[in-house]
């Protein structure tokens, strides 16, 4: 695999495909034996997945950000300004980590879910457009018709899931099944 080729899939998956051929070349592992080994790499579930592209907007699952380390990852390395729904059960966050990212990259945000209120105080101020939905289809359809053409559409929640869905895994099944009933 082209380096080109892998960074199609990815910042994230650069640097972690980067980090793990450092072991193999230490161990005078081959460096052919190495790209072979990435031809089979595939996208993780649930982390920086493009589910599609609809109006030259890419909707992006980052459903497995729980936490606001991850959530500053994915806002980092997305490229495109973004439309951002974040929410779950609040724990304590303290969002002061992400205004620059915010300010510098986030053009609308979606509180989703019934623990907003943190949110809503970390970032009010910013002069963007902040709206609440209380399912994943009313999130989406918000974060739809708030975007425009090259923007992306990040489902990156920096909370556990838990207060409308059982995990991130069927909180991100969600968000892909109502992307697709655009």
């Amino acid at each position: 695999m082209t380096f080109e080729a892998l960074a199609k899939q990815g910042q994230e998956t650069v640097y972690q495909s980067l980090a793990a051929s450092i072991g193999p070349r230490i161990r005078d592992i081959r460096k052919e034996s190495i790209k072979e080994s990435f031809n089979g790499f595939q996208q993780v579930d649930h982390r920086l997945e493009t589910v599609v592209i609809i109006k030259d907007m890419e909707f992006i699952n980052d459903s497995k950000s729980s936490t606001l380390n991850s959530t500053w990852y994915a806002l980092e390395n997305t490229s495109r300004p973004i439309i951002w729904i974040v929410g779950g059960v609040e724990s304590g966050n303290d969002y002061a980590i992400l205004r620059h990212l915010v300010r510098t990259k986030v053009k609308g945000i979606i509180c989703l879910g019934t623990g907003t209120s943190r949110i809503h105080e970390a970032f009010d101020d910013i002069d963007i457009p902040i709206t609440n939905a209380l399912t994943m289809d009313e999130a989406v359809q918000n974060a739809y018709y708030m975007g425009n053409s090259g923007d992306a559409i990040l489902l990156s929640p920096a909370c556990p899931s838990f207060d409308l869905f059982k995990d991130y895994e069927a909180r991100g099944n969600a968000f892909r099944k109502a992307v697709k009933n655009l």
